[in-house]
This record gives structure tokens, sequence and C-alpha cells, in this order.
């Protein structure tokens, strides 16, 4: 699931949430707001049992990303359309 919304600073945040357990293991965010960096934005636990990662972007920023789980695993995110392209979000707030 992506949310986007204001910074405390007013620009667009852009977070990144995958329910707890699917898949298993640590997974983080990588694309092209972090130079494709596995790594840089892994997602965190959450009281709600969800996982989640937040990045502040500029205004009209295109986001293409995918997520990175354990041993390699590549995989986008489930509730957005398939898309021959990767998946792709833009921080219009």
């Amino acid at each position: 699931m992506i949310k986007i919304s204001k910074s405390r600073a007013g620009t667009p945040r852009v977070t990144f949430s995958l329910p707890a357990g699917a898949p298993p293991g640590r997974v983080s965010v990588v694309g092209s707001f972090n130079d494709w960096t596995p790594g840089r934005h892994h997602l965190t636990p959450r009281s709600n049992g969800r996982r989640s990662a937040s990045v502040d972007v500029a205004p009209g920023t295109v986001l293409q990303f995918r997520y990175l789980g354990e041993d390699g695993l590549w995989f986008d995110d489930p509730d957005l359309p398939d898309r021959a392209d990767g998946n792709c979000v833009c921080a219009t707030c």
C-alpha cells in the first residue's frame, strides 16, 4: 500500500507499507528516490500489524520502485495494478 501525505516541511511524503509477514524477513523499498540502493529504506514494524518506510520527495516527483526481500527476492507492490514498467507513483500532493 502506498500513502501520500505532507511532511512537516510541506513537501510530499510517500509511505510504503506491507503486511508484517508477507513476505517473511527483512524488506526494503528500492527505487528512483534512493538511486536503487538496497537497504537504504528498510520497512520497520508498526503497531498496526504492518511495516513501513517513508521518504520525502519534491512535489510532482514520479517514483519508480520495487521491494527487495531476503535472499534477493524482488517483488512489486501487491496493491498496485500490474504494470509492464514496474511500480510507479506520482507525488503530486
